[in-house]
């Protein structure tokens, strides 16, 4: 494991994980509907609410939008309106992640990450794959087939959320966190799914102790098979990049090269995913803001930009606005967690970060 440099400084960089996720989530929450809200609606969206460049969390809604209706929830989590973060599934899933690792330890088998789903996670707060696998473990399935029973989702992208936790006690070790991930996401999903949690967790991993968000890029695209499908969206994203072609357009010409595969399939939204962490450069707020606007899995995919953006910058060097209405809160649906502080959470992940796995 590579150092990550002084306590505090590790304690600032996974807080600065756990804000970045939240605040990233939120943000996405809204428009977290990517067959209806596009990127061209989304902007059109804030245009019209004289939001564009988006730099604070949405507005609230100004006049007719398509009549495109924004999530129930919006009434939380637009600015202005936020007290405490709402309940989401993407942060669920890093709070389970965090359980998982107090309770049984960095040799955890898959079949205790199903145990506890179905402990402390209600069998509604579950969607696509997580839900596939879940009825299939309380069928009394036992993994893999738990992944591949009656499961047409296994390549969308849940495992990809639940990956954080791993990439955040595995700090500058990404093979670790990667394969930490894989040993979670083999309960639900297959193939560029788990791909997709491997990749997070090492890239998140690699933050903090990258000296760039192009580098850790580069070594996360190292513990996924260059030849999956994955590595080559992502490698394709960063080769436009690399031409100084522009945030729209890369982003509109691998919406060409993954269309039909659906707006919750890892690979598109990895290739969205990927833009806005290039496109955004370190800096937290254009990070999250570029990778919400590209649209898909808005919130899912903010809250993994944010995650990144957070461990590279740290917690103290994230813009006020996203993190003063979180409240230092978290609602969620996992029992015995609901209402927790983010610093705590945050202090529990340090220390399971010091140990030895």
């Amino acid at each position: 494991m590579t150092p990550v440099g002084t306590e505090p400084e590790l304690a600032d960089r996974v807080l600065g994980g756990w804000l970045g996720r939240i605040a990233g989530n939120m943000l996405g929450k809204p428009v977290e509907q990517g067959d209806l809200w596009t990127r061209d609606r989304i902007d059109r969206y804030l245009r019209q609410a004289a939001a564009l460049p988006l730099t604070d969390y949405l507005p609230e809604p100004v006049g007719e939008n398509d009549g495109l209706e924004l999530r129930p929830e919006w009434r939380q989590c637009v600015r202005g309106r936020i007290h405490g973060s709402c309940r989401d599934d993407d942060v669920d899933y890093a709070i389970l992640g965090l359980d998982l690792l107090e309770t049984h330890g960095f040799g955890f088998s898959t079949e205790q990450v199903g145990d506890l789903w179905l402990l402390r996670l209600p069998y509604l707060q579950t969607f696509t794959a997580e839900r596939a696998a879940y009825r299939n473990l309380a069928d009394g399935l036992k993994p893999p087939l738990t992944a591949t029973y009656d499961n047409p989702y296994q390549e969308w992208i849940g495992a990809l959320i639940r990956a954080d936790i791993y990439g955040w006690t595995s700090p500058g070790d990404p093979s670790r966190a990667a394969s930490l991930a894989r040993r979670d996401a083999v309960l639900s999903h297959t193939g560029n799914g788990v791909y997709g949690a491997m990749w997070a967790a090492a890239l998140i991993s690699a933050a903090f102790t990258a000296p760039t968000v192009r580098h850790a890029v580069d070594e996360a695209l190292a513990v996924i098979p260059a030849s999956c499908r994955l590595a080559r969206t992502v490698r394709r994203v960063v080769s436009l990049h690399d031409t100084r072609m522009t945030w729209e357009d890369t982003l509109t010409t691998v919406a060409g090269e993954t269309a039909g595969l659906g707006w919750i399939h890892t690979i598109p939204n990895a290739a969205v995913l990927t833009a806005g962490l290039l496109y955004g450069d370190g800096d937290f707020t254009r990070t999250i803001t570029l990778t919400v606007r590209g649209g898909l899995d808005t919130d899912s995919n903010g809250a993994t930009a944010g995650s990144v953006a957070g461990v590279l910058t740290g917690a103290d060097a994230i813009p006020a606005q996203w993190k003063d209405p979180l409240e230092d809160t978290v609602r969620s649906a996992v029992f015995g967690f609901d209402g927790v502080r983010i610093s705590e959470l945050a202090e529990r992940t340090v220390r399971l970060a010091q140990t030895e796995g």
